[in-house]
């Protein structure tokens, strides 16, 4: 009777587990704890005199949206004049904000216009809100349509947990 031989090859998959584990928890610790924001106490107000007014600074971690902005915009591809004066327009109340990433569709009957067309619009994002969408990561779809010269903007935003 031969005697069973101990192989290490055997251990292999509960090293993996273990490795995945700790990446797991070295992740998670890395994130910010947005409850430790809200508990901080704001100072006690002084004798008579306003507080000088300051700019509201962010508090918390820095997260995206769940929800995207949507706004659709119209001119004719080529035209990167009117496209960056649309995009500024349809942007204009989100002023101050950052955008973390944008999925834009561009419409056509073909899918190839459709996709230059949002890339086009992609490619004047920077142009028309530079602080609004430097660093956004950026996306471009084709959307069907009959006409084309249409294009639909998801704008993801960052926000604060405060």
């Amino acid at each position: 009777m031969r005697a069973r031989r101990f192989n290490p090859l055997h251990l292999a998959g509960w090293l993996f587990a273990d490795m995945l584990l700790v990446l797991a928890l070295v992740a998670m610790g890395d994130q910010g704890d947005p409850q430790a924001a809200e508990a901080r106490p704001t100072p006690p107000a002084s004798s008579g005199k306003p507080a000088p007014s300051k700019s509201p600074a962010h508090k918390g971690p820095r997260a995206v949206t769940r929800t995207p902005v949507k706004v659709s915009i119209d001119a004719a591809q080529g035209d990167r004049d009117r496209i960056e004066m649309r995009l500024r327009a349809v942007t204009e109340k989100y002023r101050g904000r950052q955008a973390a990433f944008v999925l834009t569709f561009g419409r056509n009957s073909d899918p190839g216009a459709g996709g230059a067309y949002a890339h086009q619009v992609n490619s004047l994002l920077t142009k028309a809100r530079p602080d609004m969408f430097r660093n956004a990561t950026t996306r471009d779809f084709w959307k069907g349509a009959a006409t084309g010269g249409h294009a639909d903007l998801e704008i993801y935003f960052y926000t604060y947990a405060n």
